[in-house]
């Protein structure tokens, strides 16, 4: 893994939120195996790390979502030679049957946070997550163009 990503990482993740219930898997690999996470993964090239997200969250548990903001970025270097990136947006669920991908997952759950604080198995993110209320977001501005001569065919920004 760490030689197919070089040494910079892209990653996006989803808090998809339901009737004030969270969207989390139990990864079976990593440093998260068995452990309650978000819906997680790297970014694609051709894709913004939204749409990985969106992308993410469809394939890990089988629900269709859009964003409505950015609400965190964890940023960490590993070993002193690989740059960790990972930016979390929030979510609203579209459509979609809850149903765990089984090759990367034990199993994927709507848990409200407070049985989340009380689960032995809940990632240190998450904790701090519900513990600091992840509740204000960058929201994404639309028809922005910063000009033709860039030549991007995807441009977004995410702004207060």
């Amino acid at each position: 893994m760490k030689k197919e990503r070089g040494q910079v990482w892209l990653a996006a993740a989803g808090l998809v939120v339901k009737n004030n219930k969270w969207l989390v898997v139990k990864k079976r690999y990593g440093g998260l195996k068995g452990k309650w996470s978000l819906p997680a993964g790297f970014v694609d090239k051709s894709e913004t790390v939204d749409e990985a997200a969106i992308r993410e969250v469809l394939e890990e548990t089988g629900i269709r979502c859009r964003v409505t903001g950015l609400l965190a970025m964890r940023s960490g270097v590993i070993d002193e030679e690989i740059s960790d990136n990972l930016l979390i947006f929030a979510m609203e669920p579209i459509e979609g049957e809850l149903k765990a991908e089984q090759k990367e997952l034990y199993e994927v759950a709507f848990l409200s946070p407070e049985a989340l604080l009380n689960d032995p198995d809940t990632s240190v993110l998450l904790i701090y997550l519900i513990k600091n209320g992840a509740v204000q977001k960058l929201k994404q501005a639309s028809s922005i163009n910063p000009g033709d001569h860039f030549g991007y065919t995807t441009y977004k920004l995410f702004t207060f």
